[in-house]
């Protein structure tokens, strides 16, 4: 008994003493990935379109979703920034409590002022951010983010093949899902409604 008293104490004393960190639990029924421990794309520093400099830790107490894009996009960005809009109209009141970013991988053509008027007509509340365009490789790599520009068309028009899919933050700030590309809203929801519980 005695010997079992012991080791219970030794715990709790590990414990105070910022022995191990309990793992958090795994999500479950997630439509997304679940990357909760993944060592990567854990802060950015960037401006949003307002002019305002942001990092992750501006927005603790909120579940972040992510996306890498531009707002040229023909198909891929503004679905996935439509999808998210629907799912705050799913959250209702807690939609409150969901930042959505959306960082461009194309600052020459993404202006402060494009940004302002193309994010928000999705959601009022939603960020656009971005960075010089050596910053933007160096945070993409960070990010695992894969993207190239293509070859200018005789306008000086061109697309940019990236990575389709979207980070989610819990409200502490760590990174837990890596949600693919075109998922019903619904099922965004749900998996934003898990993480804010």
């Amino acid at each position: 008994m005695m010997r079992w008293v012991l080791q219970v104490c030794l715990l709790l004393l590990l414990a105070a003493c910022g022995g191990t960190t309990p793992a958090l639990l795994p999500l479950k029924n997630t439509v997304a990935e679940d990357i909760t421990g993944a060592l990567y794309a854990q802060d950015f520093a960037l401006t949003d379109h307002t002019g305002k400099p942001r990092k992750l830790a501006d927005f603790r107490g909120k579940v972040v979703a992510i996306f890498f894009g531009y707002t040229h996009c023909p198909d891929v960005c503004p679905t996935t920034l439509y999808d998210f809009s629907q799912a705050m109209k799913l959250l209702g009141k807690d939609a409150d409590r969901v930042q959505v970013l959306f960082v461009t991988l194309d600052p020459q053509r993404d202006t402060p002022k494009m940004l302002a008027q193309y994010v928000p007509a999705f959601n009022a509340k939603f960020l656009g951010l971005y960075a010089s365009a050596a910053d933007t490789a160096s945070l993409a790599k960070s990010y695992q983010i894969y993207y190239r520009a293509q070859v200018a068309d005789k306008s000086g028009d061109y697309s940019i093949d990236h990575s389709a899919f979207t980070y989610i933050y819990d409200a502490q700030g760590r990174l837990r899902l890596k949600m693919p590309f075109a998922e019903p809203a619904t099922d965004i929801a749900s998996d934003l409604r898990q993480l804010l519980r």
